[in-house]
């Protein structure tokens, strides 16, 4: 019973495990978004920062601990007392004050009322949220344009991989062809010797492009954060040429990674307060409540009938710190501070310049990749036209076998220059589209 219980199990999970999963590119990107590992660390350092904004609000709120203590003194310290204070004039008392046992319970309070550190603190904990709000955002694009690139190389190479197949079944035919011919004696065996050494070429390329197919697959799902066993399948129709507005120049101040640089320069302006607040005074308040209890024996649960005394005792006061001269360390904190918003005020130019040739190299090249598409388009059309001609030639023995190869041959690379051309604009298309801000669009 076990084993035909098992058997089933297995065969289904078997047939679910080699479901194909039919995957456009929205699908790729919302399952990356949901489930690489960066877009969900990105997620959880936003959750921490609201933690870190609790951390420094709780500097502001009363601190307030409880304490007790349980000591045990085999030897008591003794002090030597006048004796003209107890009646004995000229004479020395060597007295032993306190017990045994004493032990302690009490609370105490801490109230900061003015510390700079403190609300500078908290509106940095702040921006900080907001900064890592922004890293998620940032994050997400460049899953989004990771698994886009991956996604188009796939297909690019799977397309390779059809013009390969389209190839050997042709050149199977010529093959049958030569061989009836060689079998009637109307072919020359080096005739086909060499379609043989053409169609083991073939099985070849095509053995190292499903290689390389399997490889980007698997470079895919990894930047998807897909399982590797899972099978996927690409539509033919994601893969269009769309037209792009290209007369408008963005703004690179409004792009993600500058934004992040200059909130990272709001934290840099705040950590320069921080160490600033160092020469303003503080202000505290605190208090304390306690109970004592003493006696020549441990003094829980016991009277003054049993030798144990137990008495309370509190205090309220305020704590000022007014810093007068700290070796000028202070100083040089706050110029290291100030060096780093500089440095930080550079990094923001050379982005904004970045992102601007970004966006330019990406309008060159969707020029370039339309020009170069419309001429690969034609140059495949005509290769195709050709190698028909030269095949009904050779079949009436008015083209050679090399004529007839030679004509593969240039309908297989003017398709694949067709294809790569197609990957070349598809990639300006996904930077062009980063360049804008928009790569979020690709979603919808």
């Amino acid at each position: 019973m076990k084993k035909l219980f098992i058997i089933p199990f297995l065969v289904f999970a078997l047939t679910a495990n080699s479901q194909v999963k039919s995957l456009t590119l929205k699908d790729a990107l919302t399952y990356a978004l949901e489930n690489k590992a960066d877009a969900k660390k990105a997620k959880l350092d936003v959750e921490n920062s609201e933690y870190k904004i609790q951390e420094v609000r709780s500097r502001a709120l009363p601190q307030i601990s409880a304490n007790g203590s349980l000591n045990y003194n085999p030897i008591l310290q003794t002090t030597v007392l006048d004796g003209d204070n107890f009646g004995a004039p000229g004479t020395t008392i060597q007295a032993a004050f306190g017990q045994k046992w004493s032990s302690g319970a009490g609370i105490s309070l801490n109230q900061a009322l003015y510390d700079q550190s403190v609300f500078i603190g908290l509106k940095a904990a702040k921006t900080t949220r907001e900064f890592y709000q922004i890293n998620e955002q940032l994050t997400e694009e460049q899953v989004i344009e990771r698994v886009a690139n991956a996604y188009y190389n796939v297909y690019v190479t799977r397309q390779n991989l059809s013009v390969l197949d389209n190839n050997l079944i042709n050149t199977n035919k010529v093959k049958d062809i030569i061989k009836g011919q060689f079998d009637n004696g109307l072919a020359k065996k080096i005739d086909l010797d060499r379609i043989m050494v053409k169609i083991s070429n073939i099985k070849t390329q095509r053995q190292q492009v499903l290689n390389a197919v399997d490889l980007q697959e698997n470079a895919l799902k990894f930047y998807m954060g897909m399982p590797i066993e899972t099978k996927i399948e690409i539509p033919a129709t994601e893969f269009e040429v769309t037209p792009q507005v290209l007369f408008e120049t963005p703004d690179a101040t409004a792009r993600t990674e500058y934004q992040l640089l200059k909130k990272n320069e709001q934290l840099l302006e705040y950590q320069k307060k921080s160490v600033q607040a160092a020469y303003y005074p503080t202000l505290s308040l605190n208090g304390s409540y306690n109970y004592i209890g003493q006696g020549p024996e441990m003094p829980w649960f016991k009277k003054p009938v049993d030798g144990a005394y137990w008495s309370d005792y509190a205090a309220i006061g305020l704590n000022l710190h007014v810093p007068i001269f700290t070796g000028f360390g202070t100083r040089a904190k706050v110029r290291q501070a100030d060096n780093s918003l500089k440095s930080i005020k550079v990094d923001l130019a050379e982005t904004k310049l970045a992102l601007d040739l970004a966006y330019e190299n990406a309008k060159k090249q969707i020029d370039n990749s339309i020009i170069t598409i419309s001429s690969q388009k034609e140059n495949a059309q005509l290769a195709q036209e050709v190698l028909t001609n030269t095949n009904n030639n050779y079949a009436q023995g008015l083209a050679s076998l090399t004529d007839l190869l030679d004509a593969e041959n240039a309908l297989v690379e003017a398709q694949n220059n067709y294809t790569t051309a197609l990957l070349d604009y598809k990639l300006a298309e996904i930077a062009l589209i980063k360049s804008k801000g928009e790569l979020k669009n690709l979603l919808n």
